[in-house]
């Protein structure tokens, strides 16, 4: 794609790319910088493992309920507006888990924290999903990785901080530096172009055509009940992608030092090739998917990622083992950020909202599910059951792909129905 075809979605998109980026950076220190943290935490309030997991799934649960309604939130009072507002607000909330004393009041603070996050993250994809429509270039896949590189940043620091500063300490430093961050960039968020968001028929509109939106309200009601059944099943390609990540991220060591007899260091490695594989796929993942289009990216990435995990899952050396944690990572890389930009394109910020609800539930429900199999029918078996949902995940690309070339044939015109839809989304 030539630069001049770049920048035919006119000079407003691509100018707004730039502050999406930070935020999408920034979002990624503030969370490995809690994530670093937890163990401190931990002994602070005295909890238990089991105590520990309940308090944490008190912000899964709530971010999951607060991505609900964060969609709705960002077409009343625009995606931007969210995004500026909400940023600085996790910025505050990092800071009160280090105020907690008690494991209940653990609980409490981290399922107001988790509801704030949840608009948050909502709002970063929308943003993305709407410079997308309006710019035709495929840059969630890279927004993503810029959120997995800041991540890496976040950990880096806070290890360096951890034997200096107490949490309550290193984690009002970040804030204090994610509010700066909030500061600079909310003005180039804010005030360069007018607000679009993607109706449910995949189109752009601004914000204030409340005279279009009358006139199309009837069309709207009529092709809701389709939309919303290819919103859910990308949220169920969400599911199966946030699955897999879950269970890689938590199991992984424990089968390398298990099964394969790895040292501990060792067995981290493992974790940090899969790490570094899902990033580099995801800064990548805009070119390939221009080239290649969302649907092959889609399903042959997750057809990588379950032959990557039941070579890691079945292995008979590391060396092995370590070559399928770098398939399931490439493989599983640009699956969540592409059902998250196919869910805003067809239903705008409420469909990026119930995508992203039905998603949380599988990062949610993997870990525990893979260890309960594990003690039945063993981690290998265990681990074994995400290509399973990894090859769902692709049979679902497949099929939205054919949902839309019927779709495009019964509208009558399909040649321009495919020549206006930008080359990646198909």
């Amino acid at each position: 794609m030539s630069p001049r075809e770049l920048l035919a979605g006119g000079r407003r998109p691509v100018t707004r790319l730039y502050p999406l980026t930070v935020f999408f950076a920034a979002d990624g220190v503030l969370f490995a910088s809690w994530i670093v943290r937890i163990p401190e935490i931990k002994n602070q309030v005295g909890a238990s493992a089991t105590a520990l997991g309940l308090a944490l799934l008190c912000m899964t649960v709530s971010s999951a309920a607060s991505m609900y309604f964060a969609g709705g939130l960002c077409e009343r009072l625009g995606t931007r507006t969210v995004l500026v507002a909400s940023f600085p607000l996790v910025c505050a909330g990092l800071v009160t888990p280090a105020l907690a004393s008690s494991v209940v009041a653990l609980g409490a603070i981290l399922f107001g924290f988790g509801a704030i996050y949840g608009v948050l993250l909502v709002a970063l994809n929308s943003a993305a999903v709407e410079i997308e429509s309006t710019s035709g270039r495929a840059i969630m896949s890279p927004m993503h990785g810029l959120w997995s590189v800041g991540g890496l940043v976040g950990a880096v620091i806070g290890g360096l901080l951890a034997a200096h500063l107490t949490s309550v300490e290193h984690f009002a430093a970040v804030a204090v530096a994610g509010v700066v961050v909030a500061v600079c960039f909310a003005r180039p968020m804010l005030l360069t172009g007018t607000d679009r968001a993607v109706r449910p028929d995949g189109a752009a509109s601004t914000a204030t055509s409340a005279t279009t939106a009358e006139k199309e309200g009837t069309q709207g009601q009529v092709a809701r009940t389709p939309i919303s059944l290819a919103v859910v099943l990308l949220g169920v390609v969400a599911l199966c992608t946030a699955y897999g990540e879950g269970a890689i991220g938590d199991w992984t060591a424990l089968h390398l030092r298990e099964n394969l007899g790895a040292a501990a260091g060792v067995a981290a490695y493992g974790f940090g090739v899969y790490s570094v594989a899902i990033a580099a796929g995801r800064l990548t993942g805009g070119r390939l998917i221009e080239r290649l289009g969302e649907t092959q990216v889609l399903s042959g990435g997750a057809v990588l990622a379950a032959a990557g995990v039941l070579t890691t899952a079945w292995a008979g050396s590391l060396a092995v083992a370590f070559a399928g944690l770098l398939a399931v990572g490439l493989g599983l890389a640009n699956m969540f950020p592409v059902a998250m930009a196919r869910a805003g394109a067809i239903g705008g910020p409420r469909g990026v909202g119930l995508a992203s609800t039905i998603g949380n539930t599988g990062m949610l429900a993997g870990p525990p599910l893979i260890g309960f199999l594990a003690d039945q029918v063993g981690l290998q078996t265990a681990l074994s059951t995400v290509a399973v949902t990894a090859l769902v995940a692709a049979a679902i690309g497949l099929v939205q792909r054919s949902r839309r070339g019927r779709a495009e044939a019964a509208a009558g015109s399909p040649a321009k129905a495919v020549a206006a839809e930008p080359a990646h989304r198909r």
